[in-house]
């Protein structure tokens, strides 16, 4: 029995959908109840609890937890060491292997134009002191021999199953496919890539299943690094619509946040836009021979599974 901690979010749903083309024996945990299917178990479970933990965990093999808390800084600064503690201990006392799904809110701003699994750790947001803690967190757990883990860590990514699909969707798809401008932040003429949820949830399949992958921090495959503005091009050509575009300035946000409560949590990671942000994923390509999808034959399949482009 493989087991998701997550599964409503998009990463979740994606690895489900990989896992259950498999075949593999499944048990999905979210927040809100499910449909079962044959060889699909449903569960609904709240991860800040240790017992609602306890009964999530028992009786699986691996445990990928890709949960997504809601997007702001005190909720995830209360509430994630809390999870992972009681994920760590469930997972260690039933033997099930813990699959982390992350992110590069932790690495230093200095080293975000090539970012590789060596990147030196050094947050500069609320958020990414959080991810930075709950990382070390497992990787103390792996060297005390409490828990059998592993870190997967994604760029941004994108993916079909709108509108929560990743950032692009929201910067891009989601405004352009309505006839707006599409949005970027500080600077459009900065590199960065992306992780595509389809591939990612390729890789965490394989990687949870590897006896050579555990102990160790993997970034998943992550593509080529366009411009901002070559982005929004390329989702309007995938669309077939025009490619407008406004910047969101970090002035303009800081203004915004006064009264949008998700624009304010946005502003601390908005130095992720106005430099070079290039994932590099060489590693998992050199060992399992993972590579990225194409950027265009990505967008043209959101394009054409979320919007009906492209015939």
């Amino acid at each position: 029995m493989e087991t998701i901690l997550g599964a409503g979010g998009p990463v979740g749903r994606a690895l489900a959908a990989e896992l259950e083309k498999q075949g593999r024996p499944l048990r999905l945990v979210r927040r809100n109840p499910g449909v079962e299917r044959p060889g699909v178990e449903v569960r609904t479970a709240d991860l800040t609890d240790p017992e609602a933990t306890e009964r999530a965990v028992r009786g699986s093999t691996v445990c990928y937890l890709t949960v997504g808390l809601p997007y702001r800084a005190a909720v995830w600064a209360r509430d994630w060491p809390r999870v992972m503690e009681n994920v760590i201990r469930a997972c260690g006392r039933h033997e099930a292997r813990l699959v982390f799904f992350d992110n590069v809110y932790m690495y230093d701003p200095d080293h975000l134009g090539r970012m590789t699994e060596a990147t030196p750790v050094r947050p500069v947001s609320r958020k990414g002191r959080v991810r930075a803690r709950v990382a070390r967190m497992v990787q103390e757990a792996m060297q005390r021999g409490e828990v059998e883990a592993l870190i997967v860590r994604s760029a941004d990514f994108f993916g079909y199953g709108k509108p929560w699909s990743g950032v692009l969707n929201f910067l891009a798809f989601e405004p352009l496919s309505r006839g707006r401008k599409a949005i970027w932040f500080a600077s459009a003429d900065r590199p960065h890539n992306f992780t595509y949820l389809p591939d990612a949830a390729r890789a965490l399949a394989l990687l949870g299943a590897s006896d050579a992958a555990y102990g160790e921090v993997w970034h998943l495959p992550s593509g080529e690094a366009r411009t901002g503005r070559a982005w929004v091009e390329g989702v309007a050509a995938a669309l077939g619509v025009r490619p407008g575009l406004q910047v969101i300035t970090p002035a303009m946000a800081r203004l915004a946040g006064l009264f949008q409560p998700l624009v304010r949590e946005t502003v601390e990671m908005l130095y992720q836009y106005d430099r070079p942000y290039v994932f590099d994923s060489a590693k998992i390509a050199a060992r399992f021979g993972l590579e990225p999808t194409p950027a265009d034959a990505a967008l043209a399949e959101v394009a054409r599974r979320d919007y009906g482009a492209g015939g």
